[in-house]
C-alpha cells in the first residue's frame, strides 16, 4: 500500500461477486435435429466469472432492468449471482438448439458417414463449446466444459424409432450373413481351381 490519502465517493455502488466454478446441469429441451425428427437432448455446463467488468454490465445492468427486478438485487452475492446464472441458462438453451438443428440424430435416415448426435459425441462436444464460448464470453463468462448428457428420440416418435433401429439392424445382418456366404463360395472355387481338383468352366462356376 502506499502512504497517502485515499477515498471512496459516497455515492458509489459495490457488488461483490463470486468466481467460483458453478455448474449448469439443464433439463432436457425438445428439439428438431437436422432431418426434422424430434428428439429430447440436454446438457452440463461448467462455468465461472472470468471478467466481473463485463459481467455487471453487460449481464446485470441489462438483463435486470428489462425483467423488472433490478431494484432487487442489491448487493447480495446469491441474488446477483442467480441473474447470471439465469443468463447462462438462457444462452446455453439457445447455444443447444443451435448444434442440435446442425446434425441428425443418427446415420439411418441418409445412410452417409456424416456427423451424428449420437456417434460423434467429442466433435459434437467440441461445437456446443465454442458457441457457448461466443455467446458468454462477450458478457465475462468463461466455458470450463460443455457436453450433452442427455440425448433420445422425443416420446411421441421414439417407438416407432426404435422398431425402424431394429428393422435395419435385422436387414444389416441378413448382408453380413449374404456377403460371408458369397465369399466362402468365391474361396472355395479359388482353391478347387489353384490344386487343379476340379476343371470347371465359367458356366459351371
Amino acid at each position: 500500500t502506499k502512504v497517502g490519502y485515499s477515498w471512496v465517493h459516497p455515492f458509489i455502488n459495490t457488488k461483490k461477486l463470486s468466481l467460483r466454478a458453478r455448474n449448469l446441469d439443464a433439463e432436457p429441451i425438445k428439439v428438431n435435429d437436422k432431418t426434422g425428427n424430434p428428439i429430447m437432448i440436454g446438457l452440463v455446463l461448467v462455468w465461472k466469472l472470468k471478467d466481473t467488468y463485463k459481467a455487471m454490465f453487460e449481464i446485470d445492468s441489462q438483463t435486470m432492468a428489462q425483467s423488472g427486478t433490478a431494484q432487487q438485487i442489491g448487493t447480495s452475492v446469491s441474488n446477483v449471482m442467480l441473474a447470471f446464472e439465469n443468463f447462462v441458462k438462457t444462452q446455453s438453451d439457445a447455444a443447444l438448439r443451435q448444434v442440435a438443428g446442425l446434425y441428425a440424430y443418427d446415420n439411418n435416415e441418409s445412410g452417409k458417414a456424416e456427423l451424428t448426435l449420437r456417434d460423434s459425441a467429442d466433435e459434437i462436444n467440441k461445437q456446443l463449446e465454442e458457441k457457448l464460448d461466443e455467446r458468454l464470453s462477450m458478457a465475462g463468462i468463461e466455458v470450463v466444459e460443455a457436453r450433452i448428457n442427455y440425448l433420445a428420440y422425443a416420446p411421441e416418435i421414439a417407438a416407432v424409432m426404435l422398431r425402424r433401429q431394429q428393422a435395419d439392424a435385422i436387414i444389416s445382418a441378413r448382408e453380413k450373413i449374404v456377403e460371408g456366404a458369397v465369399s466362402m463360395v468365391k474361396m472355395a472355387l479359388h482353391k478347387l481351381s489353384s490344386e487343379e481338383i476340379v476343371d470347371l468352366d465359367d458356366d459351371k462356376k
